[in-house]
């Protein structure tokens, strides 16, 4: 190898580390906003490997676990990595699920929201997903709705960051009916339908409101 590529490849790897340790700032940033929000609290930090071929998605990705406490009895996901791999002009996304227990099953899915919006298909705000199967046993709720996180507000939803600014959106468990009644009358529609039914987001076994 010849001095003027050794010199190239040296700087690649120097940018490389770079990069990653903006990636690595930033996560860290989204988890002090959380802890900050949630104070009082119990806040566990997952570090989530998505593994070969879905590593170079997210590479920095952690879900944050927020126990019961002064600011909610439920308990929170929230996902740290998805502005780091996805922002663009200092502006990106992270994601929250609210949930009624602990299980390995919501940090897996915030881990799934986190690969489909970083992977190609870019969520936003009252954009869905599928999930694939009930978010819990027995559940009538295959799909995700990304929304405003009104269990929160916008103190958890703005999250300042270094170079940028974080939303934080809610992803909102809903049915397969729920998501076709949108498509043709609206994401206020549904939303509406939502507040006259008075749901528990939380309830796994909620019933559909269309």
């Amino acid at each position: 190898m010849t001095l003027g590529k050794l010199s190239g490849r040296l700087a690649e790897v120097w940018h490389d580390r770079a990069v990653s340790n903006a990636k690595v700032l930033a996560a860290e940033a989204v988890e002090s906003h959380v802890r900050a929000f949630f104070e009082g609290h119990s806040v566990e930090v997952v570090v989530r490997d998505l593994g070969p071929g879905r590593r170079d998605a997210v590479p920095v990705l952690r879900v944050l676990v927020v126990g019961p406490g002064p600011r909610s009895d439920s308990w929170a996901y929230v996902t740290a990595g998805c502005w780091a791999a996805m922002e663009k002009d200092g502006h990106g996304l992270e994601f929250v699920m609210t949930a009624h227990v602990r299980d390995q099953r919501f940090i897996d899915l915030m881990a799934m929201v986190a690969y489909y919006h970083c992977g190609g298909h870019q969520l936003d705000l009252e954009h869905s997903m599928p999930i694939g199967e009930p978010w819990m046993p027995g559940s009538a709720c295959d799909h995700l709705l990304i929304s405003l996180p009104y269990l929160h507000g916008p103190d958890l939803e703005h999250c300042p960051l270094p170079g940028g600014h974080a939303r934080i959106l809610w992803t909102l468990p809903v049915t397969a009916a729920e998501i076709e009644f949108r498509k043709h009358q609206g994401h206020e529609a549904l939303e509406q339908l939502f507040d006259d039914a008075e749901i528990n987001p939380t309830d796994p076994f909620r019933a559909s409101v269309v």
